[in-house]
């Protein structure tokens, strides 16, 4: 794909997509929370528990006098529930024990919590701190090598690849155009294609055809 090629791809998302995430979100610890809860769930599924989570729990203390166990059953339907409550209750302990209950800013920090990863830190610095990170899921994957935009077998070198040939205009913005046309339009299974508005652009080899019309009577 050219400069001028992709420089296009991301005109054509940028006029068509509201570069946000679907988590819901008011501070910085909400977003880190909910980003951790999201992991092999969905975003409406996290935000139905957050809901109602937040009536209680606005700071790290609150999660620290709720506890694991309670914090675990507000988790109960999603995956993974106890491992993430533990995270959590981790993370809070941390983040008043190093950094006075605020969520910190730089990578190293955030990597150093529990349960939080590379691609939960990406999210984070990118959301909440505007920084042009960008967190391969598996809609970026998808989507950057159908595209034509990565060349890789593992997320890390997808984002490496990303971050080299991405605008700089649209860098930090690129995941959330990526995630968002990977959940709506460029699907796993049938992707949108008469639909698309990069269908000229893509390199993807199985594109879907429109539906035949109806016959006429």
């Amino acid at each position: 794909m050219t400069p001028a090629e992709r420089e296009a791809v991301f005109a054509r998302l940028a006029e068509r997509i509201v570069p946000r995430t679907e988590l819901s979100w008011e501070t910085p610890l909400d977003l880190l929370v909910a980003v951790v809860l999201s992991a092999q769930s969905t975003d409406r599924a996290v935000n139905r528990i957050t809901a109602r989570l937040w009536e209680s729990c606005r700071t790290p203390s609150d999660y620290l006098a709720l506890g694991e166990e309670r914090l675990a059953e507000h988790f109960r339907s999603i995956g993974l529930f106890r491992n993430k409550a533990r995270a959590v209750i981790g993370i809070c302990r941390l983040l008043l024990e190093r950094h006075g209950g605020a969520v910190p800013s730089r990578r190293e920090d955030l990597e150093a919590l529990p349960g939080v990863g590379h691609k939960t830190a990406s999210v984070v610095l990118n959301v909440v701190f505007g920084q042009p990170t960008v967190a391969v899921d598996t809609h970026v994957f998808r989507v950057a090598h159908r595209l034509g935009l990565a060349r890789a077998r593992s997320p890390a070198e997808t984002e490496e690849q990303l971050l080299r040939v991405v605008p700089a205009a649209y860098r930090r913005d690129a995941h959330h155009y990526l995630i968002l046309h990977g959940r709506y339009t460029c699907t796993a299974r049938r992707p949108r294609c008469p639909e698309c508005p990069l269908a000229d652009l893509c390199t993807y080899r199985r594109k879907t055809a429109a539906p035949a019309a109806a016959p006429s009577t």
